[in-house]
């Protein structure tokens, strides 16, 4: 998808490459100015009518299990600081930087959709804390997404009100005294605001929309990777006939096969073998446009599904507009993060299956059995040395650890909140296995470029421009081999240069 070149405005559609550009790439957004008088005038609806003595879940009642209670006028706010601390309650690895630039926009994003019944200048604080890169503290577990990810978001809001923690330099600091000094008043809360600041999905959405754009990448890698190997490997092309994939018309796998195609053409060194007699390469690289394709469709599928998240109220309970004129407050399900936790399952899965097919194809180039030629492990003299050996170890390490991570989160339930929430989505378990396995699947793709890259070193004829624009890229990243080394941080940093899409642009292909 390309990136969005105008000006990020919430209130309006977000895509997952606006929500990059704010996490990583450092972007802002500003709350759309229709948007801001829709939030004014609903506000207004809703403090006529608690001015009116109407009882409103989350505004002026308990939460959860708690729903019953009523609570007095002169409590409210403390009941929103309350709410905010007793549900801050997450442990273990802190979420990094992007993720927490990540979900304060697209909290922010979900109130200024206008069915929260928040005061604009909620949603703007959120934009501002982006703007002045003040990152809370946040711990990655404590959700099991529903009702939203609350202990995580708990977390992202006590700052909010001058509480909690922030990072400053890398370290964790107490929020009051570090907004105070870029200039941030705490923000007074009033009914309902501080429910609608931790009641979403939009932790487990924020992982995943970012796992999401990463894993496109590598599906395009792969493709150019796995081409490369073909080559390399001096396979036929003809894998990619398109009479053959109109036989079965999966939009994925025609893409795949049609780039593989166009990757591989011109090849001296395919060209060099056309009527060697072979007909049937293994299944890794004869399967190539089936199993990406396969790939491709669930990853676009998934994409659909996030992107519909990231711009969905998810609040509980809802203000809605009659069209009639006045609104009515409904509680309902929006919380709950299913969509999110089984298309992350999905995709989880299906990357995995792009790491399994990688790790096997350049497991044919280092087996002398397999290798059409080349030398065992690609040493330059087996024995005295080992080669890619152990390469090909650390990639099925990552493969197999995937397997196990691909096990759905989304399956499980267990009830909460004393039975209150007795189906949840384990929407944020799913997303961040599905991060670890996006950075998993990354790794294993560098490694089969590295082993393709030496492969086609050892050829005599280079392959197309297209791929030999991409081991130009490779070789960047990791240099040519001249005898054993530790690999690992070559490894790494081509792994990244994947992720950041310049092997896709070395090879003169377009983005997802």
């Amino acid at each position: 998808m390309p990136p969005h070149t105008g000006e990020i405005l919430i209130g309006r559609p977000l895509t997952l490459a606006d929500i990059v550009r704010v996490a990583r790439d450092g972007a802002t957004a500003q709350l759309d100015v229709e948007a801001r008088e829709s939030l004014a005038s609903t506000r207004a609806m809703l403090e006529a009518s608690l001015n009116e003595g109407a009882v409103i879940y989350g505004v002026n009642t308990g939460f959860g299990a708690l729903s019953e209670t009523h609570i007095p006028g002169d409590k409210l706010a403390e009941l929103q600081r309350n709410l905010l601390r007793s549900h801050a309650v997450g442990v273990g690895p802190a979420f990094d930087e992007a993720v927490v630039r990540a979900c304060l926009l697209m909290r922010a994003h979900t109130l200024a959709m206008g069915a929260s019944g928040v005061r604009p200048e909620l949603p703007e604080y959120l934009l501002r804390m982006l703007e002045l890169r003040v990152h809370p503290y946040v711990p990655s577990q404590g959700s099991v997404g529903a009702s939203g990810d609350l202990a995580p978001l708990a977390h992202l809001a006590l700052p909010v009100i001058g509480e909690g923690e922030v990072w400053v330099d890398g370290v964790r600091r107490p929020a009051a005294a570090h907004m105070a000094s870029v200039g941030l008043e705490p923000y007074a809360l009033g009914p309902k605001e501080g429910l609608s600041l931790i009641n979403g999905t939009q932790v487990s959405t924020a992982v995943a929309a970012m796992a999401l754009q990463d894993g496109l990448e590598l599906l395009t890698a792969a493709d150019i990777i796995g081409a490369l190997s073909l080559d390399a490997y001096l396979g036929t092309a003809s894998i990619c006939d398109p009479r053959i994939h109109a036989g079965k018309p999966h939009a994925g796998q025609q893409r795949s096969a049609s780039l593989i195609a166009k990757l591989i053409e011109g090849s001296e060194l395919n060209r060099s073998h056309m009527n060697c007699g072979r007909v049937q390469d293994a299944y890794s690289l004869r399967c190539m446009p089936q199993v990406h394709g396969a790939v491709r469709d669930a990853l676009h599928y998934a994409r659909v599904t996030v992107a519909t998240e990231v711009n969905s109220f998810t609040d509980n309970p809802l203000v809605l507009l009659r069209p009639e004129g006045g609104f009515d407050v409904v509680s309902g399900g929006n919380f709950h993060a299913a969509p999110v936790a089984l298309v992350s399952d999905h995709a989880a899965a299906a990357l995995t299956t792009l790491s399994t097919i990688s790790e096997r194809r350049l497991d044919r180039f280092l087996n002398p059995e397999s290798s059409r030629g080349l030398p065992a492990f690609l040493a330059d003299e087996p024995g005295l040395e080992s080669g890619f050996m152990m390469a090909q170890v650390t990639a099925t390490a990552l493969a197999s650890e995937s397997k196990a991570l691909s096990h759905p989160a989304s399956v499980d339930t267990i009830p909460t909140s004393a039975g209150k929430e007795d189906h949840v989505s384990m929407g944020p378990i799913a997303a961040r296995k599905l991060a670890r396995i996006v950075a998993n699947c990354a790794r294993v793709l560098a490694i089969e470029a590295a082993v393709a890259a030496r492969a086609i070193d050892l050829r005599e004829l280079p392959s197309s421009s297209h791929l030999m624009g991409a081991h130009a890229k490779i070789r960047e990243y990791v240099a040519p081999f001249t005898g054993d080394r530790s690999m690992s941080d070559e490894f790494e940093a081509l792994a990244g240069a994947i992720v950041r899409g310049e092997l896709r642009e070395a090879a003169g292909v377009r983005d997802e």
